[in-house]
């Protein structure tokens, strides 16, 4: 069984890759299979921690400052796994062309969703020194940010694990890579499931301010599938 577990996706007796390739995959896995989602689960179910008082005790920035942790480091993991890469097609076959032309994609929205949350304009508030601001008020700048930042993200996570296959397999990594990473998405994906049903999914506008209507920002939807605003008073 052990020998079946290192050998080989092809089931061939030896295994050899460049250097540039293992660190392109070690860097890329590390950034898209554990960095990026659990910085997008931080984001999505810890706005509100257990032990905090809500709605007494509002905007907590433990959330915040592991989410941008989580994403910066993915992000520059990514970027260094896309310069390995750089210039090391020729030669490949159809699906190393795909897994080239998916990885590149995936790339851009990683990029993008950078450049968009520097661009996501002003906070405003109670506790901030200008009250007015892009996200306080729920301005159409920001509520057009949350879509695409929440869209976008969610959807390259679920994309990535089609890419991070296509790369084992291309590079026909020990199956224990692939048994590893399958045990790891499916806690991943039950973690998801387990905390959507408990409510842990809070909108932010309300994790921040709370739930009382004097904050303009309540009286819209709160943007995205599954968010939950809870009552006034009672925790997620």
């Amino acid at each position: 069984m052990l020998d079946w577990f290192m050998a080989p996706l092809s089931g061939a007796s030896e295994h050899a890759l460049a250097p540039w390739a293992y660190w392109h995959a070690r860097c890329m896995v590390l950034a898209w299979g554990v960095l990026l989602p659990m910085g997008a689960l931080v984001a999505r179910f810890f706005k509100i921690t257990p032990s905090q008082p809500w709605p007494r005790v509002v905007d907590s920035r433990a959330w915040w400052n592991l989410h941008r942790t989580l994403q910066y480091g993915g992000i520059g993991l990514m970027s260094v796994g896309a310069v390995l890469a750089w210039d090391h097609a020729a030669g490949a076959t159809a699906l190393a062309r795909w897994h080239a032309v998916a990885g590149w994609v995936l790339c851009g929205a990683g990029w993008a969703q950078l450049v968009g949350a520097w661009a996501r304009g002003s906070k405003g508030g109670p506790t901030e020194p200008e009250l007015r601001g892009d996200h306080y008020d729920m301005t159409r700048w920001r509520r057009t940010f949350e879509r695409l930042h929440k869209g976008l993200g969610w959807a390259a996570v679920a994309a990535s694990a089609g890419v991070i296959v296509s790369g084992l397999v291309v590079a026909d990594a020990p199956r224990w890579m692939l048994v590893a990473l399958a045990a790891w998405w499916l806690a991943f994906t039950a973690a998801f499931v387990v905390l959507q049903a408990r409510g842990r999914c809070v909108d932010t506008y309300q994790a921040i301010w709370g739930p009382s209507p004097r904050h303009p920002g309540n009286a819209l939807r709160p943007i995205g599938w599954g968010v939950h605003r809870p009552l006034e008073g009672k925790r997620p």
